[in-house]
């Protein structure tokens, strides 16, 4: 599948509501749930049950849970290997875990992502300084399925 699909998809998630724990484009879904409809949509069944999880999932414990899923299931980038597709990983706040996704929808000098914005829906936002500050990984979608 091409980066192209990959943003196509996303974007028809645009609108849909944020939703906590969910992923059905149009009715609901959080920045997981977004990554997930995705991967649904260009790959097929998802790879892993994803257990429930609150608001503050792996905060307490400093937990990586989000990264160690990314490294399971996508292949790692350099952060300067940048294509439309590509999954990124932010750190909300300094020396916090890695705990929202987005989907690269642009790059270069109009750099954009989608995401699912907390109290809002799945957006496409600019990829701004303050965001580009807070990635904490870049991904590609696996090329085959073993």
């Amino acid at each position: 599948m091409s980066g192209a699909q990959i943003v196509s998809a996303a974007r028809g998630w645009i609108g849909t509501p944020y939703v906590h724990q969910a992923s059905t484009r149009g009715a609901g879904t959080d920045c997981l749930g977004l990554l997930r409809g995705v991967w649904r949509e260009v790959i097929g069944a998802e790879p892993e049950v994803v257990p429930a999880y609150t608001g503050d999932w792996s905060e307490p414990q400093g937990d990586e849970a989000l990264l160690r899923a990314a490294l399971r299931h996508l292949r790692r980038k350099v952060p300067d290997d940048q294509a439309p597709g590509d999954v990124l990983l932010f750190r909300m706040r300094e020396g916090g875990v890695a705990k929202h996704v987005g989907i690269a929808a642009e790059i270069g000098a109009a750099a954009s992502f989608i995401h699912a914005y907390s109290g809002h829906a799945v957006v496409e936002s600019r990829l701004s300084a303050p965001w580009r500050r807070r990635i904490a990984a870049r991904f590609a979608f696996p090329e085959e399925l073993a």
